[in-house]
């Protein structure tokens, strides 16, 4: 179950913008990370939760969407997420934040997986624009965006090809290839 899960979890750049996330269910998601371990217990963790499309139009216009993918500047309009979660690291807990906050991401995306939703975490951001426009304090440091919403596109995993490159592609049909290394590859004896 959990590894159908996993597969399932796939990255998501193109959604159904006409079908909205609404809080309960961030909230929810925001509880599978409030859940998950943390280094030291510190919980350094806090969110900003998006789903009016306002406030969303605001973020994405901070985001850089797919590093292989040159030629595209994201999903267009109607294509775009219906709720972020913005993962932040507060500096009032902690000054540093480990693995925390990759923890919380995935736990949130297979809490989105098993709702039937997709999202992308977001690594390749304007922080500093992004947190003015928001009026995030200063104390806290955006660390992911998750982009969620009902998945519009077929994502593929696929063996890494004879020339070992793991970058993902898409097809003419819009199907997302991604590239995965076999089990044998990533387990040393």
């Amino acid at each position: 179950m959990l590894h159908e899960l996993v597969q399932k979890s796939r990255t998501v750049r193109r959604f159904y913008q006409d079908t909205p996330v609404d809080m309960e269910t961030l909230r929810g998601l925001v509880d599978l990370a409030r859940l998950s371990p943390s280094g030291s217990n510190l919980q350094p963790l806090k969110y900003y939760l998006s789903n009016q499309p306002e406030k969303n139009a605001r973020i994405f216009q901070y985001l850089a969407w797919a590093g292989y993918l040159k030629d595209w500047p994201g999903p267009v309009e109607g294509e775009r997420p219906t709720a972020y979660i913005l993962v932040l690291g507060d500096s009032n807990v902690s000054k540093t934040f480990g693995c925390d906050h990759g923890i919380a991401a995935q736990s949130i995306m297979l809490g989105a997986a098993e709702k039937g939703l997709g999202g992308c975490m977001i690594g390749s951001i304007k922080r500093a624009e992004l947190a003015a426009a928001l009026k995030i304090p200063p104390q806290f440091e955006i660390l992911l965006v998750l982009a969620l919403g009902k998945p519009k596109e077929i994502i593929q995993v696929d063996p890494i090809g004879p020339d070992g490159s793991v970058r993902y592609w898409r097809d003419e049909k819009l199907v997302h290839h991604v590239p995965k290394r076999t089990l044998q590859d990533i387990i040393l004896d």
